[in-house]
């Protein structure tokens, strides 16, 4: 069963059709993020216990590798639903807002 629901993002109304794969990606990126919060955490006491610079920095690397991996995963399920659903309905917003995206997750 498909629920439309719409979110105001950036002064665009996004309708998104929810699928069966909805809630397991859901369940993916939360997982993913939770493990990035415990990393950050650790980070955090690491420097509060005057850890070794080098390995902080490493630490970072690693969620700053982490936190792409979520941008990727999210970044390829938009595209394969919400831009494939617009450019479908005749947006012409779509493309440029999604190489707007890109470039950002590029930075």
């Amino acid at each position: 069963m498909e629920n439309d629901t719409a979110a105001e993002l950036g002064g665009h109304k996004h309708h998104h059709k929810h699928s069966p794969n909805s809630d397991k990606m859901k369940s993916t990126l939360t997982s993913r993020l939770n493990r990035i919060e415990g990393q950050i955490r650790g980070i955090k006491g690491m420097i509060e216990k005057d850890a070794y610079c080098d390995d902080v920095l490493n630490q970072i690397a690693s969620v700053q590798s982490a936190l792409n991996g979520v941008g990727k995963l999210l970044l390829e399920e938009h595209m394969k639903s919400c831009v494939v659903e617009k450019i479908q309905e005749g947006d012409p917003h779509i493309i440029n807002e999604l190489l707007v995206t890109i470039n950002k997750l590029m930075k």
